[in-house]
């Protein structure tokens, strides 16, 4: 079992858009027939969305799909769940003074996040964290355990062509 990190920050609009973040149906809507325009941009947007959804670089609603982006996405990957914890603490001590809300800022806060994150990493699990920054952006974080994934285990490793081993450090790319 090992660990990839990733990491999106964006304006909040973008990431409001959820049909770019969630998988398409694994059925298509039937073809259009003629002279129906909206069935016509049903079957486009599935279409799109089906072809955008596996390569955009938005975070997806359920943290496992990060698998299936591109490997370029990864920001880091570990052996050790504690490293792939303190990774998460680093990024966001780097963009603390960039959060929304003051109470986000102190240090109770943030060390609660790592420690949590820490325990379920440990157990298997993945975990996906977001922060409001200003300028209405967001931050999103995610440490995806892999090889195999708790709640995707059908989902292939995207470090494969490594072994999909990451070293117990950070492999920062």
């Amino acid at each position: 079992m090992h660990h990839h990190g990733y990491l999106w920050t964006g304006p909040k609009e973008r990431f409001d858009d959820e049909a770019l973040r969630r998988p398409p149906h694994p059925e298509p809507p039937p073809p259009p027939g003629p002279d129906d325009p909206a069935a016509e941009r049903l079957f486009r947007r599935y279409r799109d969305v089906a072809s955008e959804f596996p390569v955009v670089d938005l975070p997806p609603l359920e943290t496992a799909y990060w698998l299936i982006k591109p490997r370029s996405l990864i920001r880091g990957s570990w052996s050790d769940p504690e490293e792939a914890a303190v990774w998460l603490g680093e990024r966001l001590d780097e963009f603390a003074s960039r959060f929304a809300n003051d109470w986000e800022r102190e240090g109770g806060w943030l060390s609660a996040r790592v420690d949590s994150a820490a325990e379920r990493l440990r157990c298997g699990g993945d975990v996906s964290l977001g922060v409001y920054l200003e300028h209405p952006a967001f931050l999103s974080l995610a440490v995806v355990t892999c090889s195999p994934n708790s709640g995707r285990g059908e989902l292939p490793c995207p470090a494969a062509g490594n072994g999909g081993q990451g070293s117990g450090t950070a492999q920062v790319v």
